[in-house]
């Protein structure tokens, strides 16, 4: 079935939407085997950007390999490696016989094999039987540039939700590691071999990145900027038109600002529309899309208040009413807050709980548009809300 808004995977060529500069900013710096990190909230495009610049890389006949790997469900160092083991090798081998000749090869002396029995039944390609020490670590980081200069080819790694690597106790040992391995590759002679960091937890990101700084000038950080609303209502049009619809540009524009140009809630909401309507999309059909899509969400955005303590609550809810410095004496008495102290643990625990993050001028932003409304509309009934 062709989807007119696609919102269950990352999209491609004609349904992907603005963000041409961060393309051309993410491919210039992986030909220069320049390290690149993304970070953003959950379902903001990071994939979409990195596959969409893969594609172009392709279609103007570039020559690489890419091995990419998820650290969504491998939340210690042990998975991690032989994760980042089999991408990086099913990206330039193909069969078990070149596999299992493959880990021989560059990794011998290590705990890392190829079992076949492992191997048909998980798709595993590199497993292990222990846990991995500080030479395993150093030669599966290693890995891919190894290969780029063997197979004579760039190799792009991709690491999706990066910061899930901190839950492992060891992290730091991994960081300072994968630092020595990405300042070899630094200037490194051959095809090249570079990285691309993303993430979906911005604060924890944040810290490994721009606070602590474990590999400070050996990544680029690309971020995503707000889609322009031409190019969405564009999109938007085109996928109603498809099917005989209308709606008013005007409907369009509250969208946008609705969701701040997420392209995610703007393809679901504007599917639930289309869904619900055979031609013209009113007022009343927004109304009723956007009660469906909060009823799907709800429920998470409830678990998310069950979870905060009374101040955490309260510091929310001066975000809401647009406070910004929560330190201030009378704001600490209306929403009581206790004091500056409690106030600055208060936001640390916001951030650890990816809730809110702060900009460079420490200014608070609440960092899902769908529960920010739906924190001001129903959980806070603030006044003028539509």
């Amino acid at each position: 079935m062709d989807t007119k808004f696609i919102y269950s995977t990352y999209v491609t060529g004609r349904n992907f939407i603005g963000r041409k500069a961060e393309c051309n900013s993410l491919g210039n710096l992986l030909r220069n085997n320049e390290n690149v990190v993304i970070y953003e909230p959950p379902k903001s495009g990071k994939q979409s950007l990195v596959q969409q610049t893969l594609f172009n890389m392709h279609i103007t006949g570039e020559q690489f390999a890419v091995c990419q790997t998820s650290l969504f469900n491998k939340r210690n160092i042990r998975s991690f490696l032989t994760g980042l083991g089999t991408a990086a090798i099913r990206s330039c081998y193909s069969t078990p016989s070149e596999y299992e000749d493959a880990i021989r090869k560059f990794l011998d002396g290590t705990h890392f094999i190829f079992d076949r029995e492992r191997f048909s039944g998980y798709d595993e390609i590199v497993c292990m039987e222990e846990e991995p020490d500080g030479n395993d670590m150093e030669r599966m980081l290693r890995l891919p540039c190894l290969l780029s200069k063997e197979l004579g080819t760039k190799m792009i790694v991709i690491i999706s939700e990066f910061q899930n690597l901190m839950e492992d106790p060891s992290y730091e040992t991994v960081f300072g590691i994968l630092k020595d391995a990405l300042e070899e590759n630094t200037g490194a002679e051959g095809p090249g071999c570079c990285f691309v960091f993303s993430g979906s937890r911005v604060n924890a990101m944040k810290y490994i990145f721009e606070e602590y700084k474990y590999f400070h000038r050996l990544a680029v950080h690309i971020p995503l900027h707000p889609i322009d609303e031409r190019e969405i209502a564009e999109h938007v049009l085109r996928g109603f038109q498809s099917s005989g619809k209308v709606i008013g540009q005007d409907m369009i524009s509250q969208s946008c600002r609705l969701f701040r140009g997420n392209m995610w809630y703007i393809n679901q909401y504007m599917d639930i529309c289309d869904s619900i309507t055979k031609g013209y999309i009113n007022e009343g059909i927004l109304i009723e899309a956007l009660r469906m899509m909060l009823s799907v969400h709800e429920a998470r955005f409830m678990r998310i208040m069950d979870s905060l303590t009374g101040h955490q609550t309260s510091l929310l809810k001066a975000i809401m009413d647009g406070v910004v410095k929560f330190s201030a004496s009378d704001v600490i008495d209306k929403y009581s807050l206790n004091s500056s102290a409690n106030v600055r643990r208060v936001k640390d625990a916001l951030r650890k709980k990816e809730i809110i993050t702060f900009t460079e001028r420490d200014e608070p932003v609440i960092l899902d548009p769908l529960f920010e409304y739906w924190l001001g509309k129903y959980y806070f009934e603030i006044p003028g809300l539509q």
